[in-house]
């Protein structure tokens, strides 16, 4: 909607399509969102969409689009409608899908007691006793993060530990205590986690936790559309918010690890506003 902003304040024709399925639809509140700080994302989305349609030539669609083809005048997109739409320019603004571990409970705990980012969230359960579920090296770097916030932080490898000799010294001095004992499952109300069960039928209690999870892409149109992906799986973009293939552009969660809603807005109003500029020139 960012995107589609500079663009219709550059008198041009806009179609947004959305599933209306955001990844952060089970977040309570967001937060680092200057003017919008602890509002939930239905709220943000809603007042946003009400402000980008006050623009007259942006047109919002409730679909999905399931088929993207390069045509001789730029682009042509099929909807799960059975409508096909053209377009000179496209932008993904898709996202990325997280694929929690399986783990029973997380899915429901996830964006509420769950949690990915510290900068979003870690305020909101400071000092609270946290976990986080991981091993090895990500998990590491992690918990030197999450000590910012909490002092009673607890690893759950969830099987044999990965770290090294070296890094349980680190942690172990710094009062973060390793559990290796598989989980169960996680015991919440409404999402807000309460104990950890596992296996072997012990217990730990947990208020919140963290946890860095592997992820796909949404949407598989820009990489069957010819869109190069970096090792990491996002959308390969330059500086100027375009792909590898001439006339697509994506911004936002399925091009960086920067994961909030303010580098997301600023990522789409630079697509737009790069975009609107070569429109202009090529036009002049």
């Amino acid at each position: 909607m960012a995107a589609a902003m500079a663009l219709g304040r550059a008198r041009r024709d806009v179609l947004i399509i959305d599933s209306g399925k955001p990844c952060n639809a089970q977040t309570p509140h967001s937060h680092n969102f200057l003017t919008r700080d602890g509002e939930t994302p239905a709220e943000i989305a809603a007042f946003a969409k009400q402000q980008v349609l006050q623009y007259s030539t942006i047109t919002f669609l409730a679909d999905v689009a399931i088929k993207g083809t390069k045509t001789a005048n730029g682009f042509e997109i099929k909807a799960a409608s059975g409508e096909t739409y053209a377009a000179s320019k496209l932008v993904f603004a898709t996202g990325i899908r997280d694929m929690l571990p399986a783990i029973t409970g997380i899915a429901e705990c996830w964006g509420i007691s769950v949690l990915h980012c510290p900068f979003c969230h870690g305020y909101e359960v400071r000092d609270e006793q946290t976990g986080i579920f991981g091993n090895g090296e990500t998990v590491y770097e992690l918990a030197s993060l999450i000590t910012n916030w909490t002092d009673d932080l607890t690893i759950f490898t969830n099987g044999p530990s990965t770290l090294t000799p070296e890094q349980n010294t680190k942690l172990g001095s710094h009062s973060i205590k390793v559990i290796e004992n598989e989980i169960d499952n996680l015991v919440h109300s409404a999402g807000y986690l309460k104990r950890v069960i596992f296996k072997d039928g012990t217990t730990a209690v947990l208020t919140a936790a963290y946890v860095r999870n592997p992820f796909r892409q949404v949407c598989q149109l820009p990489e069957t559309m010819g869109c190069e992906l970096t090792e990491d799986g996002y959308i390969k973009v330059d500086a100027m918010q375009a792909t590898t293939v001439p006339g697509i552009y994506a911004c936002g969660d399925n091009t960086n690890k920067l994961r909030t809603l303010a580098n997301a807005v600023a990522g789409g109003t630079t697509t737009g506003m790069v975009i609107s500029k070569q429109l202009i020139s090529s036009e002049f």
